[in-house]
């Protein structure tokens, strides 16, 4: 089976670009470990990922065994990628002088974690995720999810669910990490929705969950998420001992990010046509 993994990206929302969208840088590789391979605009063929490498429109990344992937994009939102995973970035929308954005992302293997910048709070329900069998609307959260056998792999740790019949290459965890309702220093509170197999479910602050076991089938939940399986998710992202409460993202104060962002690097108008 051919595994994507699409981040969905465009250009400024008060310009068109006249360039390809593979040509308009979106991030950054904040961190990379182990074997991460991409294409760029760049190099368009397929290479070792490197830190500091901008990420654009139309890249492809892999990420092999025990090996894991950090971007931080052009309005501070990031996201970590685990093990064995693939993506694909496609459109990306930010509008700096409103300092509002909108991502779009599609997963289809692997385990995954997103964290929204300030300016995707602005426009609330804009950004998605879509997996093969589900999709996620956030309205500015940490959200982590994991398809496939990472999902199955999670999911054993999760004592209560009713019986279902799971397709092992497309079954969906989505966990909302938070923030939780004592969110502080102007952050929102978490909340996302989440649809299959025709039935939306929503569920908002920290904690909860949904498992959608397969195609056409309706999401399992909201159920808080054992602290055994969060644990679980949290390994696959690299995170042994992280599980509980707002993850501190490694972004924070990066050297490495700093100087991308100082430098104007990471000025849109510079890097979006």
């Amino acid at each position: 089976m051919n595994h994507r993994f699409t981040l969905l990206a465009t250009a400024a929302l008060v310009a068109a670009s006249p360039l390809p969208a593979a040509a308009q840088t979106v991030g950054v590789n904040a961190a990379v470990v182990n074997d991460v391979r991409m294409k760029t605009d760049a190099n368009p063929s397929v290479h070792r990922a490197a830190v500091k490498e901008r990420v654009a429109l139309g890249n492809d990344i892999a990420t092999g065994p025990s090996s894991r992937l950090q971007v931080l994009l052009l309005d501070h939102t990031n996201f970590t990628v685990g093990a064995n995973a693939r993506l694909k970035v496609d459109r990306f929308v930010y509008d700096p002088a409103k300092s509002a954005s909108a991502v779009g992302l599609s997963v289809t293997k692997g385990a995954f974690r997103f964290m929204s910048g300030k300016p995707l709070h602005a426009n609330p329900g804009q950004s998605q995720i879509t997996t093969p069998v589900a999709s996620i609307g956030i309205r500015g959260t940490i959200v982590e999810l994991a398809v496939g056998a990472d999902a199955l792999a999670v999911i054993g740790h999760q004592p209560g669910l009713p019986s279902f019949t799971a397709d092992p290459e497309t079954a969906t965890l989505i966990f909302l990490r938070g923030p939780g309702t004592g969110a502080q220093g102007g952050e929102q509170q978490g909340a996302i929705d989440v649809t299959a197999g025709g039935t939306t479910g929503s569920i908002a602050g920290s904690g909860q969950a949904f498992f959608v076991a397969g195609p056409n089938q309706a999401p399992i939940g909201p159920f808080t998420l054992s602290a055994e399986a969060s644990e679980q998710l949290a390994m696959l992202l690299g995170r042994r001992g992280k599980s509980a409460g707002r993850f501190d993202s490694p972004l924070v104060q990066n050297p490495i990010i700093d100087q991308f962002f100082e430098a104007g690097e990471g000025d849109p108008a510079a890097q979006i046509p």
